[in-house]
């Protein structure tokens, strides 16, 4: 297996790279050698055997966790979830019925129906015989005029996340 001694060291710091303790690596190391073996002659008309070793690490890798699961426990006396106070944004809707009325035509049916009603960007592209690429095109120029919007005549605040931190409704 000359093929095999000439990548088993850069396997192992690649196994070890990817997170796994040396004894785990050594244990990958072991099965990959003999699933290897396993292959008898058609292991020699393998064309690029350092790429065929490597998929197999990078399959037994994602196979094991995809199998192992991190439990982790829970306190029985869980603290009750914080539900009084409303969260800034659920506060927008006094602001919203107003602000979408001064989008144009255009940038309020978009909102309206991709946002609001949930529609599919696809068939809002149909309804409105726009390609799928020009209906996403507009409902993010329709988004980012209703934020310019909200920001202008409500007084919205985002925070460094993006996500509204406050407003101040107009009278």
């Amino acid at each position: 297996m000359q093929a095999w001694h000439a990548h088993e060291q850069e396997l192992r710091r690649w196994l070890c790279k990817q997170g796994l303790m040396r004894e785990q690596s050594e244990d990958f190391l072991q099965e990959m050698f003999l699933k290897s073996l396993a292959q008898q002659q058609k292991f020699c008309a393998i064309e690029n055997p350092r790429a065929w070793f490597f998929t197999m690490a990078k399959r037994m890798l994602i196979d094991q966790f995809r199998t192992q699961k991190n439990w982790v426990e829970l306190d029985e006396q869980l603290p009750e979830p914080l539900i009084d106070e409303p969260l800034p944004v659920d506060s927008l809707t006094v602001c919203l019925p107003r602000v979408l009325k001064e989008l144009s035509e255009k940038n309020r049916q978009a909102i309206q129906l991709c946002d609001l009603d949930g529609m599919a960007q696809a068939e809002f592209a149909r309804i409105t015989g726009l390609s799928l690429s020009g209906a996403k095109s507009r409902l993010q120029r329709a988004r980012v005029a209703l934020a310019n919007q909200l920001k202008l005549s409500c007084q919205v605040k985002f925070d460094d996340a993006g996500e509204v931190c406050c407003f101040t409704p107009r009278p």
